[in-house]
């Protein structure tokens, strides 16, 4: 049975039985209720008239009806974070470029015992307090300071502009589902419109390890380049695909295919979330680099550094392991199947 909160008509009626000499037990009989709940209620809200007597003083039925509404809302003000050690974490990893959702998913892997649900943070850092003092917002990927609804997208299927391309429908399924290691979606991040200069960035599509590699311009040269550094890594036999979209910079596909010994498939054209691993990377680049800011600006350091934070920060598809840690797991897996 749920339990419910007296009301004023219920006070009233202790008041009155009060005044008319019964006990507790018989008025809890008569509002049908525990004789506990009595007791504890005329307890909480007993109003001393002279306290050198215990037993001087009376019970206000509206007093008591106004204390209950005002303990009610101090009780519904306080921060959702009420655990000094589960707030703590969720601001230090928030400023770290955190998600709610990592937050919440790594802190019951690293520390058994205390646990908090995503949807908990999202609503503390959307409050009316938090929201409008701490902007703990701007943390957020997105950085938006009211939340959206999530919205489905219609799918329009269109011819690539690329000549010999490989449609993303021809790519098999185990791709698909990330079943196997070693398939990858590529992609350019641009600067403003009066920078050449971009960012190339390369994801393994089920560890979702990322690379990161400065280019000049926007040419499929340049492109070609970076490609090759950004897989520079990894053996060439572990390179199984590679999927892009229909920019001009990946006009030289059929030399990745020779340069790798692997396929490639392009996306429709404005199908970007046909490649969601890369453009997921972008996005939580972003949070480093926001739109418009020239990568002239960027160092080779930062680079790095946004690509070491990218790669050891942990994933709710992953299990809440990093991406690093996923990576080495499938390396040793294939260390193990060669010998």
């Amino acid at each position: 049975m749920k339990y419910q909160h007296l009301n004023i008509e219920e006070r009233e009626a202790i008041r009155v039985g009060l005044a008319l000499g019964r006990s507790h037990r018989q008025i809890g009989e008569s509002l049908g209720r525990s004789h506990t709940t009595i007791s504890r209620e005329i307890k909480r809200n007993w109003i001393k008239q002279n306290p050198s007597k215990l037993e001087s003083g009376e019970y206000v039925a509206c007093r008591a009806q106004v204390k209950a509404q005002k303990r009610a809302s101090a009780q519904r003000r306080k921060a959702p974070l009420k655990c000094l050690e589960i707030f703590l974490y969720v601001r230090e990893h928030l400023r770290l470029g955190w998600s709610p959702e990592q937050i919440a998913g790594r802190l019951s892997v690293k520390t058994p015992g205390l646990s908090i649900h995503h949807e908990t943070i999202y609503r503390y850092i959307y409050s009316k307090p938090v929201r409008s003092r701490y902007k703990l917002y701007e943390c957020l990927k997105l950085k938006r300071p009211k939340r959206r609804e999530k919205t489905g997208r219609s799918v329009n299927r269109k011819k690539s502009s690329i000549p010999g391309a490989v449609s993303i429908d021809l790519r098999p399924d185990q791709v698909e589902e990330r079943e196997q290691f070693g398939h990858f979606e590529i992609d350019l991040m641009e600067g403003p419109r009066s920078s050449k200069m971009a960012m190339s960035a390369t994801v393994e599509r089920k560890t979702r390890y990322t690379s990161l590699n400065r280019v000049q311009d926007h040419t499929a040269n340049q492109k070609t380049a970076s490609l090759v550094d950004g897989l520079s890594w990894l053996p060439k036999k572990f390179i199984r695909s590679l999927t892009a979209d229909n920019g001009k910079e990946n006009t030289q596909h059929n030399k990745w295919s020779t340069q790798f010994n692997a396929p490639v498939y392009f996306c429709h054209p404005y199908h970007s979330w046909e490649k969601g691993s890369v453009e997921n990377a972008i996005g939580r680049v972003r949070w480093h680099i926001p739109k418009g800011t020239p990568l002239t600006q960027i160092t080779d350091q930062q680079l790095r550094d946004i690509q070491h934070w990218l790669n050891h920060t942990p994933r709710k598809c992953l299990s809440w392991r990093t991406p690093h840690e996923a990576l080495q797991e499938e390396l040793n897996q294939l260390k193990k199947k060669k010998k």
